[in-house]
């Protein structure tokens, strides 16, 4: 039986993860980015071959770029958009030419993964990711001030952010906001009054027509990939829900039913990423996949529970809400039917033994996505076993 191919996103050469760490993991492919690149600029091809010559050196494989940053013009169809698409074009081509086939991409407005704590404690002494909504709440209402913002929350998590406010220590008001505002690592955090800027620009536009801006973008952009023999991977929205008052529109089955439809080409496809789906109280995730089947084009693998009011964290990868067996069961239905792996990731992973006295990027420890690798290739291996 065809397994997937097990790989590790990488920040680069900053990571505190090195290369030579990964090949300890079990992991055989590399997933990354150039992030010193800003966004909307197109990747040089030199600067693409020379990080895959640098992943090669180290024995490994470059196997997916996870992002090609969407310029936020292009999202909101403003200014020079159609420039900033002409140069994603090329990015792809140039990506191309150096054998890189596989780009994931979000379409997330403003921030991209959000949390309002990095530093969960579990009953077991490791750390976790974990989202409030009154902690969100507190952010929008009180710390970004964002007009009308206590409109796009339940009124009792407008109270209780409220009575939180009043006993909040400043620091503790502080991490909060830092922690919303942190995006991705290696890239520039954003500060208040730089989201309010960015939040301006969104003003006017609703979920509908969030959704025509992906189509068109879409359209300009899967007819390149294809010619190229390209795979584009749009990722969920995480969490799967309006966040500050922005419309989110990769959030479930009709969400993504609708990409797949919009663009009808086996180079539109998906990052299936169990996390971000799988906060989602509504989500039948193993329905979901087999909604996308050969579509799937990467997958993010982590687990979530949820702990009441709206409120989640980031469990074990086989324990938590989402039902690993059944989704590993079905990418191994898919990948019998593929010509060539799957690559998947271990998604993030808690924080602990030793990476607790380290520095490393939230979620994105060795230790803990060593272990929830492990446990993934193992449950693999049996489900491949079993049906030998």
């Amino acid at each position: 039986m065809k397994l997937l191919k097990p790989t590790w996103r990488w920040f680069g050469p900053e990571d505190p993860v090195t290369l030579q760490d990964i090949r300890q993991t079990d992991a055989t492919g590399i997933v990354t980015a150039l992030h010193q690149i800003p966004h909307g600029a197109i990747w040089p091809v030199e600067e693409i071959a020379a990080r895959k010559q640098l992943i090669e050196d180290a024995g490994l494989t470059w196997d997916v770029v996870e992002s090609v940053t969407v310029h936020e013009s292009i999202k909101t169809q403003t200014g020079n958009y159609q420039d900033y698409i002409e140069k994603y074009k090329q990015t792809l081509r140039n990506l191309a030419s150096c054998g890189i086939r596989i780009v994931t991409y979000n379409f997330m407005p403003v921030l991209d993964w959000v949390r309002t704590n990095i530093s969960y404690r579990l009953p077991n002494g490791a750390e976790a990711l974990y989202f409030d909504r009154a902690d969100l709440a507190l952010f929008d209402i009180h710390l970004l001030e964002r007009e009308n913002a206590a409109r796009d929350h339940d009124p009792a998590v407008v109270e209780e952010a409220a009575r939180r406010w009043q006993y909040y220590s400043a620091a503790q008001k502080q991490a909060i906001a830092d922690t919303i505002l942190l995006g991705i690592p290696s890239e520039k955090k954003l500060d208040i009054p730089g989201i309010r800027e960015r939040l301006s620009h969104y003003a006017n536009i609703t979920r509908e027509q969030l959704q025509q801006h992906l189509k068109y973008f879409l359209e300009q952009v899967t007819p390149v990939a294809a010619q190229l023999d390209m795979k584009l991977a749009i990722h969920p929205d995480d969490p799967p829900f309006d966040v500050l008052g922005l419309p989110r529109i990769v959030t479930g089955y009709d969400d993504i039913a609708f990409i797949l439809n919009a663009v009808d080409n086996p180079a539109n496809g998906i990052c299936y990423c169990t996390g971000s789906l799988g906060a989602g109280v509504q989500n039948d995730l193993p329905a979901i996949l087999q909604m996308i089947g050969n579509r799937v084009h990467f997958v993010h693998l982590r687990n979530v529970q949820q702990a009441g009011n709206g409120n989640f964290f980031e469990a074990d990868h086989l324990q938590g809400d989402v039902d690993m067996y059944a989704v590993m069961k079905i990418l191994l239905e898919l990948q019998q039917q593929q010509p060539l792996p799957i690559p998947f990731r271990p998604d993030h992973g808690h924080r602990m033994l030793d990476d607790q006295h380290k520095h490393s990027n939230p979620g994105y420890s060795a230790i803990g996505r060593m272990k929830g690798l492990a446990a993934l290739i193992g449950l693999e291996l049996g489900i491949a076993r079993a049906q030998q």
